[in-house]
């Protein structure tokens, strides 16, 4: 078994979509970044990249890439998955924190799930995703920016 641990940040900006854990929420601002910058979905796959040793979705994807430019992360995130399967591992679980004063997240955790745990090929109970605030404190509390960590926990196929 491997363990991993994934962070991720983006500030928010108007002009952007908002897409968190693969799934597009109605907000007046979006994530400013290279790719589509879904905070969760990095978080996950440098969590994995990491469980595997294998450094991080700035060196697999770097930002300086055009062919990377506004990609969709869950198209990021199934190619981690390849690179997971192809080094012998699969999810035993993953477990997730989303730091965001607004919008709520809660009414989209479910499809989260869903989307990650179908492009990880796991059930969805091995998927969990947790939002919380930072009571007004810090980037997040003052709604400049969204931060997500993960962990996840490999076993060998």
């Amino acid at each position: 078994m491997r363990v991993g641990i994934g962070y991720d940040v983006h500030k928010l900006v108007e002009g952007r979509e908002l897409f968190i854990g693969g799934v597009k929420i109605e907000h007046e601002k979006g994530l400013l970044g290279h790719s589509d910058a879904d905070v969760l979905i990095h978080a996950i796959m440098d969590s994995i990249l990491g469980a595997l040793a294998l450094r991080d979705i700035g060196y697999h994807f770097p930002d300086n890439d055009n062919d990377y430019k506004d990609i969709d992360s869950k198209v990021l995130l199934k190619r981690v998955y390849e690179i997971m399967i192809k080094e012998g591992y699969e999810i035993s679980n993953i477990d997730t924190v989303v730091a965001c004063e607004r919008p709520k997240l809660s009414p989209h955790i479910d499809e989260m799930r869903r989307v990650i745990a179908e492009i990880l090929k796991t059930d969805i109970s091995n998927i969990s995703i947790k939002a919380t605030t930072t009571e007004k404190l810090g980037f997040v509390g003052r709604e400049e920016g969204i931060s997500s960590q993960a962990i996840c926990l490999l076993k060998r196929k």
